[in-house]
């Protein structure tokens, strides 16, 4: 019996052995795929970010992707105009239109609470002006209804200006016609 209880000691130990052995060895594998998760997940994060979202919201934005920082000064030279910063845009003057005092009674408030606007449209088109004074009672009642369904919470959420504004924009151009009104800038928004 001393010769069985000598084996199973014998195995006992080299299990043990090969147990530590395993559990010394496998402390940087354990921690292998937390550092490449931590790594690799920001250098991630920026590549999508970088040359797949930002791509796709300019598209659907129709804004121009912005000059690299890299870019030589052949290409900056000939995106600019006079050196002064400003894009050349299609050889047009951009002519403005405001719209004063937009004033709307807020959504849900049963008219105790309202909103006062005013709106500048910029377009390229020769006849911008005209085509703005006149359709301008058509541009104020889209635009009055477009800002009457917007409630508090609409209008106090960060990010509500630029959703005003892309609204009105698309509204503008289903009046005037495509690409009419290239921009448009709030200069008052006010909630009383």
């Amino acid at each position: 019996m001393s010769n069985r209880t000598n084996i199973a000691l014998e195995e006992s130990s080299e299990v043990a052995n090969g147990a530590a052995a395993s559990a010394g060895g496998g402390g940087f594998k354990a921690f292998l795929p937390l550092i490449i998760t931590v790594v690799l997940m920001p250098a991630l994060a920026w590549t999508m970010t970088t040359f797949v979202l930002v791509p796709r919201l300019q598209k659907s934005l129709g804004v121009a992707p912005a000059a690299s920082d890299h870019a030589d000064s052949g290409h900056e030279a000939a995106a600019t105009e006079g050196g002064h910063g400003e894009t050349k845009d299609k050889g047009a003057a951009k002519e403005t239109v405001t719209m004063t005092k937009l004033l709307v009674n807020v959504s849900g408030t049963m008219g105790s609470r309202y909103l006062l606007t005013s709106v500048t449209m910029a377009g390229n088109s020769a006849d911008f002006r005209t085509k703005m004074e006149k359709n301008e009672a058509k541009l104020r009642d889209t635009a009055c209804t477009l800002l009457a369904t917007k409630t508090i919470n609409d209008l106090e959420k960060p990010g509500a200006r630029n959703l005003v504004r892309s609204e009105l924009l698309v509204s503008f151009n289903n009046i005037l016609g495509a690409n009419a009104v290239q921009e448009i800038y709030i200069t008052e928004f006010a909630i009383q």
